[in-house]
Parts: structure tokens; C-alpha cells; sequence
């Protein structure tokens, strides 16, 4: 199974993973709020974070950019709400695309490859 955000598959020209981020109680102390009273409170869940870490993997520079530029594309303000699907077939519904960072130089030879991590979160409330 291929995975895909938005029903676009935006990370299967190389290989990559899903690294899904804590998950829990928001929890903030009586110092934190400014009391000095030892009291610990849960104000809810934390937002989901998930990164995708791994290289788009394209035969020229060309290709290269076009699989960048159809993930910023995504990136949107506000940012919109989609389905992501790993590589096995797990979806996470409500998802949004925050960040897109390249990671290391562009690698040439037979083929071209760059590093990159994309984050979604899910946001609680509509951003």
C-alpha cells in the first residue's frame, strides 16, 4: 500500500517513515500557572504530531523539484485539514501539513535524492 496525504502520494518516489509523536494529557503544574500551590492539571490532549522522514528520489533536477513543489503546495494558510495514510494502510483523519524542511544537500548521480522531514499535526481546535 502506497502511502499519501489528501489521497496524494506525496513521499513514494523513495523511501521513508512515519514517526508519530507524543501522545497524552497536556499537563501543567500550580508553578507553571503561576500559584505556588502543588497542584498538577490536565488542560487536555495533545495535538497529534506525525513526521514523515525520508528522500524523494527523481531520474533529473526537474523531476526533483516538481515532487518539492507538489509538497509545498500543500503547505496552506490556513492550514487544511486532510486524511494521512502510512505505508501500511494506518490513516490518521484531521491531519494538516505544518512544515516541510529539506534536509542535507540535493545528492546527483543516476539518480537525484533530498533528505527531508514533513510534519502534520492535528490541530484541536480549527486553526
Amino acid at each position: 500500500m502506497a502511502s499519501s496525504f489528501k489521497s496524494i502520494d506525496l513521499f513514494g518516489s523513495g523511501p521513508h517513515r512515519f514517526v508519530v509523536g507524543k501522545q497524552g494529557s497536556f499537563i501543567v503544574t500550580g508553578p507553571q500557572l503561576g500559584s505556588w500551590i502543588p497542584d498538577t492539571t490536565s488542560t487536555g490532549l495533545v495535538e497529534l504530531v506525525i513526521e514523515v522522514r525520508g528522500r524523494l528520489v527523481a531520474a533529473s533536477e526537474s523531476a526533483l523539484w516538481s515532487l518539492r513543489d507538489a509538497i509545498a503546495a500543500q503547505l496552506l494558510q490556513p492550514p487544511t485539514a486532510g486524511t494521512l495514510v502510512d505505508h501500511g494502510g494506518r490513516t490518521f483523519a484531521s491531519m494538516s501539513l505544518v512544515g516541510y524542511d529539506e534536509r542535507g544537500p540535493t545528492d546527483r548521480g543516476q539518480r537525484w535524492s533530498l533528505g527531508y522531514v514533513a510534519t502534520f499535526r492535528r490541530f484541536t481546535s480549527p486553526p
